[in-house]
């Protein structure tokens, strides 16, 4: 008996410029956005801003000889945090959105992560100052932030920096140096966090 008829061995192709084409595609274009990139593209979306704690500055709180006009007597970013910012601004940039506006607390540490963000022009909200050291100004400073939210134009895209204590009495959420909520601001003034991103600072 015979076995079964074996197929024909199709011949070989040579690669066509085509193909050849796509591969080098594939090899030179650049890679997809990452997840974080994908997540702040939500800023196109209105009614969604950002608020981002400062990034990375050693120790807590401030020394005791603390003064607003002096960032020598500020507790401030060292080279790691400087490094965050800029890589939190270009994870931004790479989502697509463009920034209107970048608030700031008038805390140096703030400043400085809001300037090396380098998205917009940046403003100083007194609103978003640290109120660690008096916690008696927590609600009424919380009731500024909101209200402040809830005058922006909804199709204005804005960036807010500030501290951790600022962003829990907003949103009740605990955040790490450099890590940046988006938050949905509702008709009626609510404000919600619907989503987080974290960029560490490497070591």
């Amino acid at each position: 008996m015979r076995g079964p008829a074996r197929r024909p061995r199709l011949p070989r192709l040579p690669a066509t410029p085509l193909i050849l084409s796509v591969a080098l595609l594939a090899v030179f274009l650049p890679p997809a956005p990452a997840a974080a990139d994908a997540r702040f593209a939500r800023l196109s979306q209105a009614g969604i801003v950002a608020i981002v704690r400062h990034a990375h500055a050693p120790g807590s709180g401030d020394p005791a000889n603390f003064s607003l006009d002096d960032c020598a007597t500020q507790r401030n970013l060292d080279a790691r945090g400087r490094e965050q910012a800029r890589r939190i601004g270009a994870a931004i940039r790479a989502g697509g959105a463009a920034v209107d506006r970048v608030l700031t607390s008038q805390w140096c540490r703030c400043r400085d992560t809001a300037r090396l963000l380098d998205l917009a022009p940046v403003e100083e909200l007194p609103a978003l100052n640290s109120f660690f050291r008096t916690p008696s100004r927590a609600g009424r400073q919380t009731a500024e932030l909101r209200q402040f939210l809830s005058d922006l134009p909804p199709d204005e895209t804005a960036v807010l920096v500030t501290h951790y204590v600022n962003i829990r009495a907003l949103t009740g959420r605990a955040v790490a140096s450099g890590e940046v909520l988006l938050l949905e601001i509702g008709h009626d003034g609510t404000v919600e966090a619907v989503d987080e991103v974290l960029i560490r600072p490497r070591r």
